[in-house]
């Protein structure tokens, strides 16, 4: 029986071991490289493009020969402000591609040894980077299914029977429940929403999804809309999962890691940030072909690449002013 891919040494080609045998110089090093990649990590001024500079060793900076200014390898980039060194960084970057069913922020505050507020936003900035690539302006084509699957807003119902109402009537919600759209190419991209209705997904697709796409839908009613604008098949799931190719089994896929990564990794998410794990779930479902060292390099490229966290830079800090 052949091998699967990800049991295989070519699935493995970064470990932590690695990572601190190299040391904080080699670290660092890595991220110039990633950083400058267009000048083999010779640094180059954030500001005015000067490759000139004056290296301040003591402290990692540079300071510009031609405006002055002074800046580091992570300056204007979504770990600005940094206080983890590069090699934990690495590391934690090594951590978060491993998980291929999501990674909590406790867990990463232990494997890091670092407090449980610095994990939780450092892994919400590298959600931040690799959502550019899931939602991009590109529109999907080819054969694209679409489903949706609900999120949050459980009511636990009260201990005593009597009690007990019915959870389903809109008076008894708590607000905080959501539905995630997905939208997925068969062996291709997956691209999710997050909304509050499964119905809102027929505009999203006049937005994202070629009119020359084959939609694959199941039969929930609002999905009769799409016959309207493209060539559209249907699969009762009442009757059967799979009819002759028409299936939405490549979405429904992208759900599963998406539930597994909610139930069994976070727990409890909230509806702020929902699309957040929706499209971490998305960017390990189109990557998980490619070797952990390939995916560490993919998204630490797009950290780097990415500009300062309006979101999540400063972010218990503004917390704890309110």
């Amino acid at each position: 029986m052949a091998q699967h891919f990800l049991l295989s040494a070519q699935a493995r080609t970064l470990s932590l071991k690695e990572i601190y045998k190299g040391g904080e110089d080699k670290a660092y090093q890595v991220f110039k490289k990633l950083r400058w990649a267009s000048t083999d990590g010779n640094p180059v001024c954030p500001k005015c493009g000067c490759l000139d500079h004056y290296e301040i060793s003591t402290r990692r900076k540079f300071k510009c020969a031609a405006c002055g200014s002074q800046y580091s390898v992570t300056s204007g980039t979504i770990f600005a402000s940094r206080k983890l060194g590069f090699m934990d960084l690495l590391g934690a970057v090594c951590i978060f591609v491993n998980a291929v069913k999501g990674l909590s922020a406790l867990q990463l505050s232990r494997d890091l040894d670092v407090q449980y507020k610095t994990a939780w936003v450092l892994a919400h900035k590298l959600r931040e980077a690799l959502s550019l690539e899931i939602q991009n302006d590109k529109a999907l084509d080819g054969d694209v299914e679409v489903d949706g699957a609900y999120f949050g807003g459980h009511i636990r119902p009260h201990n005593i029977a009597e009690k007990r109402v019915d959870r389903r009537r809109a008076e008894h919600q708590t607000g905080k429940r959501r539905v995630v759209v997905a939208f997925r190419e068969r062996n291709g991209r997956t691209r999710p929403f997050v909304v509050k209705s499964e119905a809102e997904g027929v505009e999203l697709a006049k937005r994202h999804v070629d009119r020359l796409a084959i939609m694959h839908a199941d039969e929930a009613s609002h999905w009769d809309m799409l016959h309207a604008g493209w060539e559209t098949e249907r699969v009762n799931h009442s009757k059967t999962y799979s009819d002759h190719g028409k299936h939405t089994n490549w979405v429904e896929s992208y759900f599963s890691r998406l539930r597994r990564m909610v139930t069994g990794q976070h727990h409890h998410v909230s509806p702020q940030y929902l699309h957040q794990y929706a499209n971490h779930a998305a960017w390990l479902e189109d990557n998980r072909r490619n070797s952990n060292g390939e995916n560490a390099a993919d998204i630490l490229g797009k950290a780097m690449a990415h500009g300062v966290s309006r979101v999540w830079k400063g972010y218990w800090q503004r917390a704890n002013a309110t």
